[in-house]
């Protein structure tokens, strides 16, 4: 069975089992334009061009997931030496993880540094007629937060600009957004800086 093979039969096992295609385009790190090719296939249509990164045996080993934090972790340390930040307003005092793969990130870094933890649900894992992001209310509100967002993988940038307004809108700062994996090599997302351990690159 091939790689794409592959990939097709894990959307539809993922699609069987109830997953919406928002969640299956996270489960599997793909755009959610790749997800509706994988699920339908439709003839005449070209398959989009996109990275599938498989890091699930690093996410399924809590261990070596607490290694990936703490790599995010000492990036932005890094970064924030090498920048002169030394004032207490330059500094984050919220880790908010996108459900589900950054959340588990963002508690290991907040864990860490000792700072609060929020999780936001992005829209598209939601089944209402009118899918809209929300913030967990088991976890730290954001109004007057100065936030770090942490996700997976930027795939398109959409759900993190989704999550940026969001932030703002209910009246916190968001200061820079980390993840593991950058598919689109962006530099910034409306204005926030973008850390990825990881940019991945097309050739040709």
């Amino acid at each position: 069975m091939s790689a794409l093979e592959e990939l097709i039969t894990k959307a539809k096992a993922l699609q069987a089992e109830g997953h919406t295609p928002g969640q299956i385009s996270d489960e599997l790190g793909l755009s959610m334009e790749t997800v509706t090719w994988l699920l339908t296939q439709q003839k005449g249509m070209e398959a989009p061009k996109d990275v599938h990164i498989d890091w699930a045996a690093v996410g399924s080993h809590g261990v070596l997931l607490n290694d990936m934090a703490m790599m995010m972790l000492k990036r932005f340390l890094y970064l924030a030496e090498g920048g002169g930040v030394r004032a207490v307003d330059d500094l984050p005092d919220t880790v908010v993880g996108i459900a589900p793969s950054g959340a588990p990130l963002a508690t290991l870094i907040a864990a860490e540094e000792g700072l609060k933890l929020a999780v936001y649900l992005p829209a598209k894992h939601s089944r209402s007629e009118t899918p809209i992001g929300s913030l967990s209310g088991t976890f730290s509100a954001i109004a007057a937060k100065r936030c770090i967002i942490v996700d997976d993988v930027v795939t398109t940038g959409t759900t993190l600009s989704e999550t940026i307004t969001f932030l703002r809108q209910h009246g916190a700062t968001p200061m820079a957004v980390w993840s593991l994996f950058d598919k689109r090599g962006a530099r910034e997302i409306d204005g926030v800086p973008v850390h990825s351990l990881f940019v991945i690159s097309r050739l040709g």
